[in-house]
């Protein structure tokens, strides 16, 4: 496609934030802010090319990270990082300079402004604005929230008045219009519009609709405590089929999930661990499927080779200090990225990996740190067959 006629989204990030610092790469449901909107961007097929815009090394280094661990999943070359003047990024900068700044370097016919703020934003609000902004013949288009508030405006004096409705007819909620929001999520316009009037919506508007849980944009604190909790709501009932669909190599952890974490001896002093049945029984479906398995585990002892041996389970990383790391190697050596990847963990040294995998499990007694962070947490405690929970979960879906 010529450069002249691509749609492009366009994602400005500062390195700097005043309440929130480094507000754009912090965790946010176990995975970096931005990667949300990134998710969405890059997966809407009216989208030829995704630029990030930073001042930030830091920041590019996450977007990197990004391509690497689903570059199984990206059209090549869709995502790009670019460099964000420092004048562009300052506190005062408008976002219009940034994007100004990028239009002046870049040839393009449509720009998508998306705010990483909005990590609610789906590629399915963006294929679907996209078409309105195209069959509807629109200049421009913004994305809104629709909201039932009954507004008053203020008189000099302190008098009130109402601007959307009449007291001595007060409507039923369900029987209201109410009224449409800007929730910042993205912006359409062309690229020669934006020259031309330096602003990001201008001329004929046209309007997507968002879902009511997109109205909240992260800009304090609090903000970012009731997004996280929207995004763990919808990661459990929507997403999460899907990415079981793609996991090819299940890994876990030794004390606490394959074991009931307990430590026994016998009268010479030495050390036994107990094991479940069930467990080894869902290693076996799981290797029937064609599914790898691998213990990453920070103890070094034979009973865990051993056991390990016994189960079929090939790739055994013993006294692991940095169990991504490890992870990281296995998968390059087998051709598979980090999406297709399950671990179960159980303790605070499994928060790394966990938060990088495609999809993360949790016995039911780890620790709660773990457990508020993962995809899912098996109704089996650690060595009770929780192990075959998860490898059912897998195969089921």
């Amino acid at each position: 496609m010529e450069s002249k006629h691509k749609t492009i989204a366009f994602i400005p990030l500062r390195g700097g934030s005043r309440s929130i610092p480094f507000k754009n790469i912090k965790e946010m449901n176990g995975r970096p802010l931005v990667y949300w909107v990134l998710d969405a961007a890059a997966g809407c097929g009216l989208i030829d090319e995704v630029y990030v815009s930073t001042d930030s090394g830091i920041i590019k280094n996450k977007i990197d990270e990004y391509k690497e661990i689903y570059r199984n999943n990206l059209d090549e070359g869709k995502l790009l990082c670019i460099e964000r003047s420092a004048g562009s990024a300052s506190d005062t900068a408008s976002t219009e300079m940034a994007m100004l700044e990028f239009a002046a370097h870049y040839d393009f016919q449509n720009i998508v402004l998306i705010q990483a703020t909005s990590p609610m934003l789906t590629k399915g609000d963006l294929t679907g604005a996209l078409n309105i902004y195209r069959e509807g013949g629109f200049d421009s288009l913004l994305s809104v929230v629709r909201q039932k508030r009954f507004i008053w405006g203020q008189e000099e004096g302190g008098r009130a008045f109402p601007m959307n409705y009449d007291p001595l007819k007060r409507p039923m909620r369900q029987q209201f219009e109410g009224y449409l929001v800007e929730n910042g999520a993205f912006y359409i316009t062309s690229r020669e519009l934006l020259l031309s009037t330096e602003c990001r919506i201008s001329g004929n508007i046209g309007h997507y609709e968002m879902e009511d849980e997109s109205y909240f944009e992260i800009d304090e604190p609090s903000d970012w405590i009731i997004a996280e909790q929207l995004l763990k709501k919808r990661s459990r009932s929507s997403d999460l089929a899907e990415r079981i669909k793609k996991i090819k190599l299940l890994a876990m952890d030794c004390d606490g999930v394959l074991t009931d974490g307990g430590m026994y001896y016998t009268k010479a002093g030495d050390e036994l661990k107990k094991f479940n049945a069930k467990d080894g029984m869902g290693i076996g479906l799981l290797h029937k499927r064609g599914i790898i398995t691998a213990v990453i585990t920070g103890e070094n002892t034979a009973i865990v080779t051993s056991r390990a041996k016994k189960l079929g389970i090939e790739n055994v990383f013993l006294g692991c200090g940095d169990k991504l790391t490890a992870m990281k190697q296995l998968l390059k050596e087998r051709g598979l990225t980090l999406d297709e990847a399950a671990f179960i963990g159980d303790d605070i040294n499994d928060t790394e990996l966990l938060r990088n995998v495609g999809v993360s499990f949790s016995v039911s007694d780890a620790m709660e740190c773990v457990k508020s962070r993962v995809d899912y947490v098996t109704v089996a405690k650690g060595g009770h067959g929780a192990v075959r929970e998860a490898a059912e979960l897998i195969l089921g879906v």
